[in-house]
C-alpha cells in the first residue's frame, strides 16, 4: 500500500514533500515571502507610503549613535581674541584685525575657522530672533527628529522606509525581467530542440552572440540603445538580455524527449506538434524553467542594482536599492554609512535567501529522486 501510494503522487506532490524535508530551504522560503508581502504592502500604500517625507534633520544618525550635533549642522564657531595673530605696526591688515577685536569684545561677531566674519550676523541674528519669538518656523530644523531608528539621508527621509519603498522596485524589477526571460528562452528553446533543422541553427547563431559579448557590456550597450530610463525600459532589457540560459536548458531536454516512448505514442494518434511539444513534453520540463527562473530572479536584481548605480536605471523621482546605493557612494565620504549598511543589508538577506531556496527547490525537483522516493 505504502508503495503504491507513493508511486502515485505526482511530481509536484513529491517536490513539497522533499521542500519541506528540507529545513534550510523552508527558512529560506520564509524569507522571500516576507518580502514579497512586504513589497505587496509597499505597492498598496499600507507601508512606506510616506518615505519621501523629510522626517529628520539631514543626516540624521541612527539612535544606536545619537545626537552628533545640537540640531544636525554645522554651526560657525566662535574664534577667542586670544586666537587672533599680534598686533603689529607694520602690518597692512592692522586696522581690519583691530576692527574684528573690538567686535569680538562687544560679543556681535561670529567667525568660522579662517577668522573671518559672517557678513550677513546682523541678518540671522534677526531671523533667530523672530524663531525664538514664534514669527518664523524653519522649515528644515523645526519639527524635525534629531535621530532616526536607523538614521536619514540628506534630504531627512527616513532610511528604513526608503529600504522597503526601494526593495518594492528592484524586487518587482527581478521578478518580472525573470518571468520574461524565461517565458522567451523557453519558447525558443522548445522550438530549436523539437523541430531542429534551419530554425535550429538560427535560434543557436543568436544564442552565440548574445553569449560572446560579456553579459555587464551587453545590457550597457542595450541600455545605452533604447536610452531612455524607467522600471519597463529596465524589465525589457534585463529580459531580452537574460534568455540564454533557458534556451541552451530547454532546447537540450526537448531534443532528448522528443524521442521518447510518450511523446511517439502521441505522434501515432495524430496529436498535433503544438499539443506535443506544450501538452505532453513541458509538463516533463517545466521544472528547468522554474529552477532558471528562480536563478534569474537574484541575477536580474543584482543586475537592477547595477544599471541604477551607473545611472542608466530608475529615473529621478524613483527609489531603488541601486539609486540609493549611488547616493551612498557620497555620504559614505562625510561618514554617513547607515544608508549604504541599510540598502547592503536588505540586499544580502535576501539574495542568499533566495539562493538557498533555489538550491532546495532544484533539489527537490530532480527526477532522478522521484524513483529514490518511489
Amino acid at each position: 500500500m505504502t508503495n503504491r501510494k507513493a508511486q502515485s503522487d505526482g511530481l509536484w506532490k513529491l517536490t513539497w514533500k522533499r521542500l519541506k524535508a528540507d529545513r534550510v530551504a523552508m527558512c529560506s522560503m520564509g524569507i522571500v515571502l516576507l518580502f514579497l508581502a512586504m513589497i505587496v504592502l509597499s505597492a498598496s500604500g499600507l507601508v512606506a507610503s510616506d518615505w519621501s517625507r523629510e522626517v529628520g534633520v539631514h543626516y540624521a544618525p541612527p539612535d544606536f549613535i545619537g545626537v552628533q550635533a545640537e540640531d544636525g549642522s554645522e554651526r560657525a564657531a566662535e574664534v577667542p581674541a586670544a586666537d587672533l595673530p599680534p598686533e603689529n605696526p607694520a602690518d597692512p591688515l592692522r586696522d581690519v584685525l583691530r576692527k574684528l577685536r573690538k567686535s569680538m569684545s562687544s560679543g556681535q561677531a561670529v567667525f568660522d575657522d579662517y577668522g573671518i566674519a559672517d557678513p550677513l550676523q546682523e541678518e540671522l541674528d534677526v531671523i533667530r530672533q523672530a524663531q525664538q519669538d514664534g514669527g518664523i518656523t524653519s522649515g528644515n530644523e523645526e519639527g524635525r527628529l534629531k535621530t532616526l531608528p536607523f538614521g536619514a539621508d540628506k534630504w531627512g527621509h527616513d532610511v528604513i522606509k526608503k529600504t522597503v519603498k526601494g526593495s518594492e522596485t528592484s524586487i518587482l524589477v527581478g521578478l518580472v525581467a525573470a518571468l520574461v526571460a524565461t517565458v522567451l528562452g523557453t519558447l525558443l528553446g522548445a522550438f530549436a530542440g523539437y523541430f531542429g533543422g534551419w530554425l535550429d541553427d538560427l535560434l543557436n547563431w543568436f544564442y552565440n552572440v548574445f553569449t560572446s559579448i560579456p553579459y555587464l557590456l551587453l545590457i550597457l550597450a542595450v541600455a545605452a540603445v533604447l536610452q531612455s530610463k524607467g522600471v519597463l525600459t529596465i524589465i525589457l532589457i534585463l529580459g531580452l538580455t537574460g534568455w540564454t540560459g533557458v534556451f541552451r536548458l530547454v532546447r537540450a531536454e526537448y531534443m532528448k524527449h522528443k524521442e521518447r516512448e510518450y511523446v511517439l505514442a502521441a505522434s501515432t494518434i495524430g496529436a498535433s506538434d503544438w499539443r506535443k511539444m506544450f501538452m505532453h513534453i513541458f509538463p516533463n520540463v517545466s521544472h528547468i524553467s522554474l529552477v532558471q527562473m528562480s536563478i534569474l530572479s537574484v541575477g536580474f536584481i543584482k543586475s537592477e542594482v547595477i544599471l541604477s548605480f551607473l545611472g542608466f536605471g530608475v529615473p529621478v523621482g524613483v527609489v531603488s536599492w541601486g539609486s540609493m546605493l549611488n547616493e551612498a557612494q557620497n555620504e559614505l565620504i562625510l561618514g554617513k554609512w547607515w544608508q549604504l549598511a541599510a540598502v547592503t543589508a536588505a540586499m544580502a538577506v535576501l539574495v542568499t535567501a533566495l539562493s538557498l531556496f533555489t538550491d532546495g527547490l532544484r533539489d527537490a525537483l530532480d527526477p532522478k529522486l522521484k524513483q529514490g522516493d518511489a
